[in-house]
């Protein structure tokens, strides 16, 4: 038992010293990670849609660095069951804490949101809701019902939480089977625990598997530079596919603020395409590929 505490205190410890260096010790962002302002008339129009339906984006919540280039484009990810998270993740800007009551009436601001942007391929998201029973299925069916009513012709991303494994809450969403269903691994299995506190490695590769037995295209994504080697990297690419994800995104991490987080290292343009034409990966690019094998993006970058 004392062990066991001294294990976890100095976990703790640990944890407490990286946050503690990221906010004396800064590595300068290279030049190929610099993005655009966010500008022009279609992130203006995204922008006053989602406000005036007091609807929540990740790209706001999450303070994502490319937010400018997909709104400028006419699109956004949006962001059901509220903006406030029951976990705590090491590199994630979205609030934690307790949060508020779900809004009945959010599955029809979204789908009309979408409807009024003219988005052809919606992605939605949400917030992780350990506080629900069912954490936040029911929504997550009644959302992706009513984007199908109030906009048929658009296909659906839907990048979900892991049930905390429960599988009676996942079935339903392959019930409803969105054109793709995506559920981040975020980073490698050693790092885990440090970058996901309240997640497992182990039962996000059985929540992937789960979705792919049940006949859904599956979907994952990986952060680089919180220090995992090359080796780790290659591993858990190999563990996705074998659970049978056939789209994989790999980016770059950036730290959303001094409280979370430190970026180890930058990883450069070259090494994301040593990735891209690892053995493990194809080099086609389609969202909906046939190919059973993992389809790598590169995405500039990630928090």
């Amino acid at each position: 038992m004392r062990n066991n505490v001294q294990v976890s205190v100095r976990k703790v410890f640990l944890s407490f010293l990286l946050r503690l260096l990221s906010s004396t010790v800064k590595i300068k962002k290279p030049k190929w990670l610099k993005v655009k302002l966010p500008t022009g008339e279609a992130f203006k129009n995204v922008r006053s849609i989602t406000k005036s339906h007091n609807l929540h984006t990740i790209c706001e919540s999450g303070n994502c660095p490319n937010m400018g280039e997909c709104w400028g484009a006419g699109t956004a990810t949006f962001m059901i069951l509220g903006n406030i998270c029951t976990r705590s993740c090491g590199f994630c800007n979205v609030m934690t804490g307790r949060p508020l009551a779900v809004d009945k009436l959010e599955p029809k601001k979204v789908a009309k949101s979408i409807n009024l942007m003219n988005v052809k391929h919606a992605v939605i998201t949400s917030v992780d809701r350990d506080d629900l029973p069912d954490g936040g299925a029911s929504i997550w069916v009644e959302t992706i019902n009513e984007i199908r009513r109030q906009n048929p012709r658009t296909t659906m991303e839907t990048l979900i939480p892991d049930f905390k494994g429960r599988l009676k809450d996942i079935q339903p969403i392959i019930d409803v089977a969105p054109e793709v269903v995506s559920h981040n691994m975020e980073t490698v299995k050693r790092l885990t625990r440090q970058v996901r506190i309240q997640a497992k490695y182990d039962r996000s590769l059985e929540t992937l598997k789960y979705l792919h037995d049940g006949g859904i295209r599956t979907k994952s994504g990986i952060m680089l530079g919180l220090g995992e080697t090359e080796k780790e990297i290659i591993e858990t690419m190999h563990d996705l596919r074998k659970v049978g994800v056939v789209i994989l995104t790999i980016g770059q991490y950036l730290q959303p603020s001094k409280k979370h987080l430190p970026v180890v290292n930058f990883i450069t343009p070259e090494q994301f395409e040593r990735y891209k034409k690892s053995d493990i990966s194809i080099r086609g690019i389609s969202l909906f590929n046939q190919n059973s094998s993992l389809t790598l993006f590169r995405i500039r970058g990630y928090s």
